[in-house]
């Protein structure tokens, strides 16, 4: 293989690595989403996102278009975001004060930290979102989240430092350095011994 093209392999890869191993906000996609009844309800959604071992979740943003079915109404379609254990976390009620039924959508940005609402997610990493009604009107599905996306603002739990252990896309920005190094340097050997 020509030093050049390894080169060219070497930094290509460890841009890929660089780009895909950096923590980042999570963004849920809620298109299709749908809610039946009440919280804990066994038809509603749920959904468990790995977000990493004692992540505290410090912020959301949201942009998503709603519709309830009639009777039910926009301010009763809820979602929860908490730990697995159910023993901290927030519950948004997008259309809050649309007590009537239709499509409607929603964005806007909510600094959890600052409205005091911030909360750790565990040993586990799971945050669990669980969509209800807070009413439940309807035998059948009573909402429907039409498409959007809700983004959680993510961050290690308070006090934690990190460990001495580099993350995994620096050891391979430094791997990959070094491999190219040694490449380089067996390359020169050989055409100074070909001299």
């Amino acid at each position: 293989m020509k030093l050049a093209t390894f080169k060219k392999l070497l930094v290509s890869l460890s841009l890929f690595a660089s780009s895909s191993l950096f923590a980042a906000p999570i963004t849920f996609d809620v298109t299709g989403v749908q809610s039946y009844g009440l919280r804990g309800d066994a038809d509603n959604t749920v959904v468990l996102l790995d977000i990493g071992a004692n992540s505290l979740v410090t912020s959301i943003a949201y942009d998503f278009t709603l519709t309830a079915d009639s009777p039910s109404w926009l301010a009763d379609m809820v979602v929860a975001f908490e730990n697995s254990k159910q023993t901290e976390g927030v519950f948004f009620t997008p259309g809050i004060a649309e007590w009537f039924p239709g499509t409607l959508s929603y964005s806007g940005f909510a600094d959890l930290v600052d409205l005091g609402l911030a909360f750790e997610v565990g040993v586990d990493g799971i945050l669990r979102l669980e969509f209800f009604e807070d009413w439940d009107d309807l035998l059948g599905v009573d909402g429907q989240w039409d498409f959007g996306t809700i983004t959680f603002n993510v961050e290690p739990a308070a006090g934690e430092e990190p460990g001495e252990v580099p993350e995994p896309a620096t050891g391979l920005l430094l791997g990959a350095g070094l491999a190219l190094m040694g490449y380089a340097k067996r390359r020169r050997s050989g055409a100074r011994a070909a001299v």
